[in-house]
């Protein structure tokens, strides 16, 4: 391989780049975005990615990005991708890391990061670079790998240096007490002494799945929600409070696998994330915590099949 050159995007990249994605993804990548060089370029210029490059003497052969849409203080490490040639030189990892240099000056205060599990070597790479697996996303998006199942994503969070985004120090169901705590280490905790600002309850379809966004879950509500249909496939992220262990047993009778957590928008506070129905898969998930969840939603699932079948 010809000497490698790691620098920032420069204007004239946008078709190289489209190229990359085109040779690596064929028709498939999630984000339409990057087969159009315009759209790549007003991303950037709009400041809404910051791209990292491979290049050698002839081609772009590595490409990552910091993304970042409504919230000003969370990026997303996103859009990596390395030409079949010069996989196996760490050229993910190098542009990955980079680019986590680059988010405090850039004035974020995490980065997120969305792992695919068709293979492991993004799980493994996310956990070099300094990101904590934190939820599972099932079935998340379609396959960027022309899979006829959609894939699921592991969220990771990394913090940057002097930034902390704590979780509230409450007791922990049995079940997931030591994953909980093990976050709660690598996080920080603090007492619940104030009520965040609530947000509108949402509901919006996506593809196949249904995604619910809850700040507080009433009886009223959960009502509501058993009388929704039960062959939808639906994501919800509740807000993390002290109610978590109640909440748990609620949505639990309800069919509901906790699945991990996600950050909220913006720089403070923890979504838990609920899931329920999936598509029957064996995953070997890189942090041994996904691997639980991922098991429980699987397990849960075919007992709630089961369930439905036997009625």
């Amino acid at each position: 391989m010809s000497h490698l050159i790691f620098r920032r995007y420069r204007p004239c990249d946008a078709r190289d780049v489209s190229q990359l994605f085109r040779e690596v993804y064929g028709d498939h990548y999630v984000q339409p975005d990057v087969y159009l060089p315009n759209m790549i370029s007003q991303h950037i210029a709009d400041g809404r990615w910051k791209s990292m490059l491979a290049v050698d003497d002839v081609r772009v052969l590595g490409h990552a990005a910091l993304c970042h849409e409504a919230s000003p203080q969370t990026a997303e490490l996103a859009l990596s991708v390395v030409h079949p040639a010069a996989q196996g030189h760490s050229i993910a990892t190098r542009l990955g890391r980079e680019l986590l240099l680059q988010a405090g000056p850039l004035g974020f205060t995490s980065v997120l990061i969305k792992q695919v599990t068709h293979h492991p070597y993004t799980q493994r790479m996310a956990a070099n670079i300094g990101f904590h697996s934190t939820g599972v996303l099932p079935d998340y998006v379609p396959s960027p790998f022309a899979e006829p199942h959609p894939e699921t994503i592991v969220m990771g969070c990394h913090l940057v240096e002097g930034h902390a985004r704590p979780l509230p120090d409450i007791p922990w169901p049995e079940r997931y007490r030591g994953f909980m705590q093990h976050l709660c280490s690598l996080f920080g905790t603090h007492p619940e002494t104030t009520t965040p600002p609530a947000m509108p309850l949402q509901i919006t379809q996506h593809h196949h799945r249904f995604d619910i966004v809850i700040h507080r879950l009433t009886k009223r509500l959960l009502e509501q929600i058993r009388q929704l249909p039960g062959h939808w496939m639906i994501s919800t992220q509740l807000a993390l409070s002290q109610h978590f262990a109640e909440d748990l047993h609620s949505l639990t009778r309800l069919g509901f696998t906790f699945t991990g957590l996600m950050p909220k928008p913006g720089s403070h506070g923890w979504f838990a994330l609920f899931h329920r129905g999936a598509q029957p898969r064996h995953l070997n998930l890189h942090c041994p915590y996904m691997q639980q969840l991922h098991d429980d939603l699987q397990r849960n699932t075919e007992s709630l099949g089961s369930a439905r079948s036997a009625a």
